[in-house]
Parts: structure tokens; C-alpha cells; sequence
């Protein structure tokens, strides 16, 4: 997986499967951290893998040897912060906009990692480069590729007396592009590089601070 170094196994299974997305799906939550003064500080993620998903990072790190869907301590001791050696150059598939301009975070912070029902749990902080005014900004979950799908159905939660929307994408437009970039692609040249079509499936998080 692009996000971190480790995980053979997902790299080799992707080639066979290259003409269907997404392989990872990842339930996802998102709280805004604002300041009294309505100044956004940071955003703290929240990332629930898919069982699969979950079962592969398992085997990868030999854990869960009696495949009850549970670690004990020491394993899940071994399991934290897995998900935070990010490859450089990766955005952590959030992204943050105020009036069309992009806003810079920080490095990740791991807050927590749990398992539950043989799925991953994970959260982690980043905070804002610089911090700007809430109000407007635009928050989005996704992976350029579209090989991992993030869907923030997990709440989101707005700190400092703002408030949050959440706009599902049009999907029937999202795969409506997609059909047309690929027929506009050589077969082979799709199998080998899937058009950048994620942020067309992303839910939109929108904060406001009005009265």
C-alpha cells in the first residue's frame, strides 16, 4: 500500500485486481478542533479498516495466531501506530481547502489504535502548518487513486461552538467520469495507471462559525 512501507501481501495482490476499485474500505470520522476564537487548530482522524483489510495487517505482523478477531496486550502493543510510517510525499488522503487554496498540515500524531470485532481501529492528529479562520473551510477524505474508499460515516464532530455539514458525493457523475476517462484510455494503460478519480467519490465536510 502507498501509505506505509510494509504490507507485501496488499502489493502483491493489487496487479491482479487493477481494473476494479477501490480494495480497502475504511470507515471514517473526523473531529475539527477550533479554538474559541474560531480559528481551526488541528483535525483529529478516525480510520476503522474493513475486516479484510484488518485480517491482512494481521498476518503481515503475525497476530492474532488464534483468529478470534482479538489481540492481547503485547500484540496490540506491536500493532500501534502501524499506520503512521507514511511513504514521502503522501497527503494522508486528507484535505483541507478554504476558498479554493489548500491548507498545509503537519505530521501525523498517533493517538490510538484498537481492535474490536476483528477490525482495526486507528486515530491520529494533524495539526494545521498554520491555523486559519474556520469558518468555510472544507475538509475531504479520499485517495487520489480511489484504491482505498474512505467514507465518513462515522461522524463528525466540530469543536469550539462551529458547526459541520456533511454533502455525499453524486455518485451516478463519479462513475460517469470514470467510465469516460477509462474508455478515453488505452486498455493497457488502465490496467497499469487508474485515472486520479477519488475526490470525485469523497464526501464533502463543510465547517461554519456563524451566529
Amino acid at each position: 500500500m502507498k501509505r506505509f512501507g510494509s504490507f507485501l501481501a496488499v502489493l502483491l495482490l493489487a496487479p491482479a485486481a487493477a481494473g476494479s476499485h477501490p480494495h480497502i474500505f475504511v470507515d471514517t470520522a473526523v473531529k475539527a478542533v477550533v479554538s474559541d476564537a474560531g480559528e481551526l487548530q488541528a483535525v483529529e482522524i478516525t480510520w476503522a479498516y474493513d475486516e479484510f483489510y484488518s485480517l491482512l495487517i494481521f498476518e503481515d505482523q503475525a497476530l492474532d495466531s488464534d483468529y478470534d478477531g482479538a489481540l492481547t496486550a503485547e500484540e496490540l502493543a506491536k500493532l500501534q501506530g502501524f499506520d503512521m510510517a507514511w511513504v514521502e510525499g503522501f497527503q494522508g488522503d486528507t484535505y483541507l481547502t478554504l476558498d479554493g487554496e489548500a491548507l498545509v498540515l503537519g505530521a501525523p500524531e498517533h493517538l490510538s489504535t484498537e481492535v474490536s470485532e476483528g477490525r482495526i481501529t486507528t486515530r491520529h492528529r494533524r495539526a494545521l502548518v498554520q491555523p486559519q479562520a474556520a469558518d468555510g473551510v472544507v475538509i475531504k477524505a479520499y485517495d487520489p487513486t480511489y484504491y482505498t474508499a474512505y467514507t465518513v460515516n462515522r461522524g463528525l464532530e466540530v469543536t469550539g461552538g462551529c458547526q459541520g455539514s456533511i454533502t455525499p458525493p453524486n455518485l451516478d457523475q463519479a462513475y460517469t467520469m470514470v467510465e469516460e476517462l477509462l474508455y478515453a484510455m488505452p486498455t493497457e494503460q488502465a490496467e497499469e495507471s487508474y485515472p486520479k478519480v477519488g475526490e470525485a467519490f469523497a464526501d464533502t465536510l463543510r465547517l461554519s462559525c456563524g451566529a
